[in-house]
């Protein structure tokens, strides 16, 4: 049977390889977004939810499928501060991730990041262990978190820093071997592809998938 995939953060690097591939996957028959601003694809299987993240329970009846794809985040400095970026990186997901568990959508399926954990001493990594601790605890019937390394892709927006550690990680590959594999760039349609692979495993429980195993 077919399925239909929602996706958050569909404008995003990874989220946006995601969509596309799953418009030309035959599993899925239907896949849903919810973005703030309409995306200039048109396709068959494709619907668009225009929405405010801020006010995620007027979509409730809306938020029914089969599985969800969370690849929402952003920066601090894009963001403009702590509590913004906490907003989008655990707010919002989390807040979608609790109407989903009530519309009994039985899988959740969280990008988040390489060394995210609660006690982290960073921030970024912080909010994300907490992201993944709270949605984890909602008890999904499958939940899985992907933990990339930086990200290899093209952005729509600019971002100097990040875009200068790519080159520098693609100079290097040939050093991220062994136990340094979990920390080699990595590019979004692996992930995209380990998010779709996962979903149509229909496993239950909870699972971290790190870098290396991405790879």
């Amino acid at each position: 049977m077919m399925k239909t995939a929602i996706i958050i953060g569909a404008t995003g690097l990874t989220g946006n390889e995601l969509l596309n591939q799953l418009l030309q996957d035959d599993y899925f028959n239907h896949v849903i977004v919810f973005v703030r601003k309409k995306i200039e694809i048109t396709h068959s299987k494709l619907t668009q939810h225009i929405v405010d993240f801020n006010n995620l329970k007027d979509y409730t009846n809306s938020i029914k499928g089969d599985v969800v794809f969370c690849c929402m985040g952003t920066t601090i400095k894009i963001a403009g501060s702590q509590d913004a970026f906490k907003k989008v990186d655990y707010t919002y997901p989390t807040e979608f991730a609790k109407i989903a568990k009530q519309n009994g959508i039985p899988a959740f399926y969280l990008q988040s990041s390489l060394g995210a954990a609660t006690e982290s001493s960073n921030f970024y990594l912080q909010v994300k262990g907490e992201t993944e601790k709270v949605i984890r605890e909602l008890n999904f019937d499958s939940f899985a978190t992907f933990r990339p390394s930086m990200l290899l892709g093209n952005r729509s927006e600019f971002r100097l820093g990040e875009n200068i550690g790519k080159v520098v990680m693609q100079l290097l590959s040939f050093l991220f071997i062994g136990k340094l594999k979990r920390y080699k760039a990595i590019h979004v349609n692996r992930v995209a592809n380990a998010m779709i692979r996962e979903a149509k495993l229909n496993s239950r429980g909870n699972k971290i998938i790190e870098n290396e195993e991405m790879l």
